[in-house]
């Protein structure tokens, strides 16, 4: 099931995600639905919040490196109860959210990072990630915390962007 995006400037985004005690069927479908709601959007990454529900879930499924960069059900990560253990380095990445449509801007993010979380059984996991996979994580674990990307802009770019997101909510209303 299609389930509905919150977007910017809704509050409910801002909320800190509650740890997954439970690993039931209602988990495991919820976490289907959240897949077929990310691929249907064109997403690489979702995290529960996204979806209104606050609880430690994010999952992750990068494209493959054919030249269609299609996206399958076997590169999928689901990520529940995550924390990162190590980072590393920096990098800057152009990043977009399936909550901030239409808007995509430079993040500093570490390089590298290590993270232990629970599968969808509640089996324990660790993973090591860099490059794009890194970045995602990373963006999708600000989400359990409440925090989205444009927070991590300067002050002069966090307005320009408020600006530009009025200006297209407006004329996305006329239409």
């Amino acid at each position: 099931m299609i389930l509905p995006i919150v977007t910017y400037p809704d509050k409910r985004l801002k909320l800190i995600s509650a740890p997954v005690t439970d690993f039931t069927a209602d988990l495991h479908t919820f976490l289907d639905d959240m897949y077929e709601t990310m691929i249907e959007t064109n997403g690489i990454g979702l995290a529960a919040i996204q979806v209104d529900r606050a609880i430690d879930v994010l999952i992750i499924n990068l494209p493959n490196d054919d030249e269609e960069g299609t996206q399958t059900r076997d590169n999928l990560l689901e990520i529940i109860n995550p924390t990162m253990t190590h980072s590393e380095g920096t990098t800057v990445y152009q990043e977009g959210c399936l909550s901030v449509p239409k808007f995509y801007e430079d993040v500093e993010r570490f390089e590298t990072i290590g993270i232990t979380y629970q599968d969808r059984h509640g089996v324990e996991c660790s993973l090591e990630a860099d490059e794009l996979l890194s970045i995602a994580i990373q963006h999708e674990i600000d989400h359990l915390q409440g925090k989205l990307f444009i927070e991590k802009l300067s002050y002069a770019r966090r307005k320009k962007f408020e600006k530009e997101y009025k200006r297209m909510q407006k004329e996305q209303k006329k239409r």
